[in-house]
């Protein structure tokens, strides 16, 4: 496994590859991460990963400075799960002095997580948009858990006609039902105890809609009346929404998505599903 600082390491890694898979990543890793991994190994044969906490995503009231890392812990299992390449580039080495340009992508960004966290798409979009020109991937894995992130990594690399396929993967959960996610680990007992309760609401508009309730605010209600029964859970966003607009629905038509935003204490946590019919014999 080769763990390369500079973006003219890599370039010169990648000339050796035909088929590369790509998954980017903050650190911290998860079995959600390797999941993504054994994923792109299979589809792609060379697995690299990045790991980058990227400043520009991160608002100043945000948890740059405290978002766990613990390098020599993710390269231990990114080299037991076969990685060929891992790209560990310094801020300055992303940003060099002078650097000004930002990727904005409209509309998708806005809501949500776009309105909760003003740049943070900007910042996700840019560093995403440098790391696929960086690493040239046949393919890019990311996890369902961040879904609006991936509508957007989506928008762009379709706006900008980049040579990639983004690939989405299921979210990978504790048996408790809680997404798995690198801030998980600022919970506390009591919080983390709480903290299914972001599925649990997720689940009940599930149920409701596969019962026939179609109305978007009656399944909104229903995933607030879940979470206001934990005393813990403070309520950022709730929403029904088009899963490629990001738009919120009134009635759904076949398909929406569920997600929400809970706060526990300074820790925020954010889950989804998305609501399908099935096919009908």
């Amino acid at each position: 496994m080769q763990v390369l600082e500079t973006i003219a390491e890599v370039r010169a890694a990648r000339r050796g590859l035909t088929s590369l898979g790509l998954v980017p990543t903050m650190g911290f890793l998860h079995a959600g991460h390797l999941s993504l991994v054994e994923r792109a190994k299979a589809e792609c044969g060379a697995v690299a990963v990045s790991i980058f906490v990227n400043p520009t995503q991160f608002g100043p009231s945000e948890d740059l400075s405290r978002y766990p890392r613990d390098l020599p812990r993710d390269l231990a299992m990114l080299e037991a799960a076969g990685v060929e390449l891992v790209f560990t580039p310094q801020p300055a080495e992303i940003y060099p002095l002078g650097f000004s340009t930002r990727v904005e992508v409209g509309a998708v960004a806005g809501p949500l997580e776009g309105a909760s966290r003003p740049g943070h798409f900007a910042g996700v979009a840019t560093v995403v948009a440098k790391l696929f020109n960086i690493v040239q991937p046949t393919r890019a894995y990311f996890g369902q858990k961040d879904a609006q992130q991936s509508v957007v990594i989506r928008r762009m690399t379709r706006d900008l006609d980049l040579p990639v396929e983004v690939v989405v993967a299921p979210t990978v959960r504790e048996a408790d039902g809680l997404a798995l996610s690198s801030r998980n680990a600022y919970l506390t007992p009591e919080q983390r105890t709480a903290a299914p309760v972001l599925f649990r609401a997720l689940s009940k508009a599930q149920a409701s809609f596969t019962l026939g309730e179609r109305n978007a605010e009656t399944l909104r209600n229903a995933m607030r009346d879940v979470i206001a029964n934990t005393p813990e859970a403070e309520v950022d966003y709730v929403s029904l929404a088009d899963p490629d607009t990001m738009e919120e629905l009134v009635l759904i038509d076949t398909r929406a998505l569920a997600s929400l935003a809970i706060r526990f204490g300074h820790t925020r946590l954010i889950d989804n599903l998305l609501l399908e019919e099935t096919a009908r014999l």
